[in-house]
């Protein structure tokens, strides 16, 4: 006896019904769409839901093949589908998504193929059941959208790349077309101002971003999503609403028939609208509609942080770029001891602007100093420790300290930065990170002395073309403390090349065959002979500079000159006070023989007190020389290490009046040591004539 024969059911009236009428209303009344298909599949049978699917009668359907009544894909390889499943006996299910042939709307449709056998398990035939998972299919195409959008939206701290990515992210996937317009930076309150940023259409590319702004027109559709700062919906046939987009271009050039659809979603991000978002469908696309908001506020929300983030970044490198290039010098000095260009040029990362420096410095007696150093970290923090490094390696000049001594105290002043951050911060001291070259090169003698401090080595180019590393020994990085530097003293022939750059410029590498350093000393071989610094400072950043530079570059070029016998003159005095005089004579025959009598009174009170000073107080051997550069410099050495004083004498003092003297006469004066001694040498500018 059939089962089904067994349990009958009963209504409330007392009529009993059989199995089988329970089992044809399940399958007539049941949710998902089901058709039965004989051996020839041919239609048998199809409950309510599938012709609902469908749209068409039953009658029509019946005894025809699936491809006979429905044309088409997916349905033809719908067809092949049962073939097979009735050849095989193995079941199949496929996920489409297709208009639905009642009303053509996009439906997405498991389909499972299953054979129908008989008490012998022979295949008589097969069912197809089409289950409705358009809401599951497109909840997960709006995850794989957000999640693609979060992937692809914010990747570089570009506001205007951001604004692109959006539109690129969902174009053809969320809308037909989409816009971002930011809002224009310092527009007055009450009175938004646009600029159209990005435009995608899944035509082309649209209108190039950075069109000149616009005004929103108050009442628009625009303007009240901006000051409600929530989403809105429109249709373009609304009141309102179609004036305002054929004013802006909406209804052109979507590539798709027209706008229909329109998604306004303001770009807020921390309490604060940083643009709008436009998304148009057109066409056959079906409008939006409330279920499309929270994926657009998903992905607009990201986005606007996103700009914003951009935006802040670019104000901060701002003041941070205008702070470093405000501390670094507007131009190299003009100097006869060397022909000097340099270029400074900022990351373009996200890390931000560097501390990198350099500094061309004019010191006593025609020398000259080169200095470049490097701040480790980015931004403000790292461009403000540049300027007081870059102060300090300045004042610590003027006072004509040696290379490895200036080290020694910038050292020192390092480490009182770390300690002081730390206290601020409330912190262990920790070591700043920072290195320096400096280099001190001599006209006259043409010596150079240079030290470093963790820093790369300079490239010296002689005029033969010969490029080598200079053997310059590597002292510790600044804010290590309590090492000492070491110098190295060079003899340079006239129109020798110094190069002295940071570690961005080579990628930090050291000087070995294949690196970026090797490459730069190649390269400044070969143009060892060229006229223009200018145009080497250009080939070798060209050469060796990345498309995105990580880290600042700074680059110093020195051609180094040579101060002849005929700008010097050089006489030993012996201790005794005759040599006075005679220091006198010399002098006034050396100006008459450069054309400088105009300067001679001044000279020889200059001269007279100087000679004086160091016969009386120093010791020999006493040596004066006259230089006659940009201003005539007479300088007077000994060997004694005592520094001299200026003082106010007392109305009765019989000396303390000759440095006062020296002072009053000259543009300025000073003391430097060197190795033997010291030298005491004032500077004259000179006069119109001269």
């Amino acid at each position: 006896m059939n089962l089904m024969d067994t349990h009958a059911g009963q209504d409330p009236q007392g009529k009993r019904y059989d199995g089988a009428a329970f089992g044809e209303w399940a399958f007539l009344q049941f949710p998902i769409g089901i058709a039965v298909y004989d051996r020839d599949n041919r239609l048998v049978r199809v409950n309510d839901e599938m012709v609902r699917l469908v749209g068409m009668p039953e009658e029509e359907m019946r005894g025809r093949r699936m491809t006979e009544f429905l044309s088409g894909q997916p349905f033809e390889d719908f067809a092949d589908i049962a073939a097979r499943v009735l050849r095989t006996g193995v079941p199949v299910r496929t996920d489409n998504y297709f208009p639905a042939p009642a009303d053509g709307s996009e439906r997405a449709t498991a389909c499972f193929f299953t054979p129908l056998t008989d008490g012998d398990g022979a295949v008589q035939g097969v069912s197809i059941a089409a289950l409705d998972i358009t809401e599951e299919y497109r909840a997960r195409q709006r995850l794989a959208l957000v999640s693609d959008a979060s992937a692809r939206i914010g990747t570089t701290l570009d506001a205007t790349r951001t604004a692109t990515e959006l539109a690129e992210a969902t174009v053809g996937r969320f809308a037909d077309a989409v816009g971002v317009d930011l809002l224009e930076p310092g527009a007055p309150e009450g009175a938004p101002t646009l600029r159209r940023t990005a435009w995608r259409t899944v035509a082309d590319g649209g209108p190039p971003a950075g069109a000149e702004p616009y005004a929103v027109p108050p009442g628009s559709p625009p303007a009240l999503a901006l000051a409600s700062g929530k989403p809105s919906l429109h249709r373009v046939d609304e009141p309102g609403v179609r004036a305002w987009a054929e004013a802006c271009g909406v209804l052109d050039g979507t590539g798709t028939g027209g706008a229909r659809s329109l998604l306004l979603l303001p770009l807020d991000a921390r309490d604060s609208v940083v643009g709008l978002a436009l998304f148009v469908r057109s066409g056959e696309t079906e409008p939006f509609d409330v279920h499309d908001l929270p994926l657009a506020e998903e992905i607009g929300a990201r986005t606007a942080v996103c700009i914003d983030n951009a935006r802040r970044y670019a104000r901060e490198r701002s003041v941070a770029l205008t702070l470093q290039r405000s501390l670094l010098p507007a131009r190299l000095p003009s100097h006869s001891a060397v022909d000097a260009t340099s270029r400074y040029l900022p990351a373009t990362s996200q890390a931000g602007i560097g501390g990198d420096w350099y500094d061309v410095i004019p010191l006593s007696g025609a020398r000259v100093a080169l200095v470049v150093g490097d701040i480790v970290g980015h931004g403000l923090q790292a461009s403000a420790t540049m300027g007081r490094l870059r102060a300090a390696v300045r004042t610590l000049a003027d006072i004509d300290l040696p290379p490895d001594e200036l080290l020694t105290h910038l050292d020192d002043l390092v480490v009182q930065l770390s300690q002081d951050r730390a206290a601020e911060e409330g912190d262990e001291p920790r070591e700043m990170g920072a290195s320096c070259l400096y280099a001190v090169y001599d006209p006259v003698t043409r010596r150079c002395v240079m030290a470093r401090a963790g820093h790369p080595p300079p490239v010296l180019v002689t005029p033969d073309g010969t490029a080598r590393f200079v053997g310059l020994p590597e002292g510790p990085h600044l804010g290590v403390g309590g090492l000492p530097f070491e110098s190295l003293e060079l003899e340079l022939p006239e129109g020798s090349l110094l190069a002295l750059y940071t570690d961005g410029l080579v990628g930090g590498d050291g000087p070995e065959p294949g690196t970026g350093s090797e490459t730069l000393r190649e390269m400044l071989g070969r143009s060892a002979g060229a006229r223009s610094l200018e145009r080497t400072c250009d080939e070798v950043l060209a050469r060796l500079l990345p498309e995105r530079p990580a880290d600042d570059i700074a680059l110093l070029l020195a051609r180094t000159r040579a101060l002849g016998g005929g700008q010097v003159g050089s006489w030993e005095l012996t201790p005794h006070p005759a040599s006075v005089a005679e220091a006198r004579k010399r002098v006034l025959a050396q100006l008459e023989e450069w054309g400088l009598e105009e300067l001679a009174f001044t000279t020889e009170l200059v001269v007279s007190e100087l000679v004086t000073n160091a016969i009386r107080h120093a010791e020999p051997p006493i040596l004066l020389r006259l230089i006659r550069d940009g201003a005539l410099i007479c300088e007077v050495s000994d060997a004694s290490s005592t520094t001299p004083r200026m003082r106010r004498a007392r109305v009765f003092d019989e000396g303390g009046r000759g440095l006062l003297l020296v002072a009053q006469l000259c543009r300025r004066w000073g003391t430097r040591f060197t190795a033997g001694g010291k030298t005491i040498w004032a500077e004259q500018p000179l006069t119109e004539a001269a």
